[in-house]
């Protein structure tokens, strides 16, 4: 499949949606919802929401799915937009440019930015739990709030950061590492994929495979995105180029070097291909996802 056509498809559902959902800039807390607005509509890739639909897609590809997904699929993206505004924040990683826009920061402030990230992350919960999602039954929200949660918390994205942080300027071994980017990248990823299996009501041996998936995926994610900060530009990224080695942070290729790193990345999408044996072409669009993820430049 072309998996730049389907991207792009499926980007615009989600910003469809998203444009539904999110709430507008008006009334008392008009700064505040713009701030919000202005990183979570700087565009992007919409990896996340999209594995979201694609794991939904791979269960039942049903309209009443797709449509019962997205409204996760936008939460899951309010989460991912609210870890990079405070991920670019002067206390973390400092930028001045993401999705070649200047930060939230730079743009409203510190204390602003650090509140529409707030604000996103409990957003995506109000999506959750609320009328967006009532389409689904009860049991099956709860699980999809507990996974999403559980994976951008304290045993997820938020601990992974804090290990990222601790470990900068020390030297680590591949154990540290994985547990980093298991924590900070991969958590979120997989919950993404497992999410939308939930929604489209997967059995266990489905969810457990499309979760060996996202773990995989996860891991190719996280070493490409290590090999273009040290091979791509500011312009192709979208954000600064190098911030790593500046930052002096444990990395694949500073561990292992360019070339295992990406033989490494390869042999992750392989293993996340192959752990969709079971499924048909209906997850043609995650074998594509996964494909895409290596040989990506930005």
């Amino acid at each position: 499949m072309e998996i730049r056509t389907y991207l792009d498809e499926q980007r615009r559902k989600v910003e469809g949606r998203l444009a539904a959902l999110m709430l507008e800039p008006i009334g008392a807390f008009a700064q505040h919802i713009e701030a919000m607005r202005y990183s979570l509509f700087a565009g992007g890739k919409r990896i996340r929401p999209v594995l979201c639909l694609a794991g939904a897609e791979a269960v039942d590809s049903g309209e009443q799915t797709r449509q019962r997904a997205l409204p996760v699929a936008c939460a899951l993206e309010c989460i991912h937009t609210y870890s990079l505004i405070h991920d670019d924040l002067p206390a973390m990683d400092d930028d001045d440019l993401r999705r070649g826009k200047p930060t939230n920061h730079t743009v409203f402030g510190e204390a602003a930015a650090i509140l529409a990230g707030d604000g996103l992350l409990t957003f995506a919960f109000e999506l959750l739990s609320g009328a967006a999602s009532a389409t689904l039954p009860d049991p099956t929200r709860i699980r999809i709030i507990r996974t999403i949660a559980r994976a951008a918390g304290p045993l997820g994205m938020v601990g992974g950061q804090s290990l990222d942080m601790i470990y900068e300027g020390q030297q680590v071994g591949y154990e540290e590492l994985r547990r980093i980017h298991r924590s900070k990248t991969g958590a979120l990823i997989t919950a993404s994929v497992v999410c939308g299996a939930m929604v489209a009501g997967a059995g266990e041996d489905q969810e457990a495979a499309l979760k060996t998936y996202g773990d995989h995926i996860g891991l190719a994610f996280q070493i490409v995105d290590d090999l273009l900060d040290v091979e791509a530009t500011t312009a192709e990224l979208g954000k600064s180029a190098g911030s790593d080695a500046k930052a002096d942070k444990v990395t694949y290729p500073s561990l292992f070097g360019v070339e295992t790193s990406r033989t490494m990345a390869r042999e992750a999408v392989q293993e996340a291909i192959a752990a969709l044996a079971a499924f048909d072409y209906q997850a043609d669009p995650l074998r594509a996802l996964a494909r895409y993820i290596v040989d990506r430049r930005k």
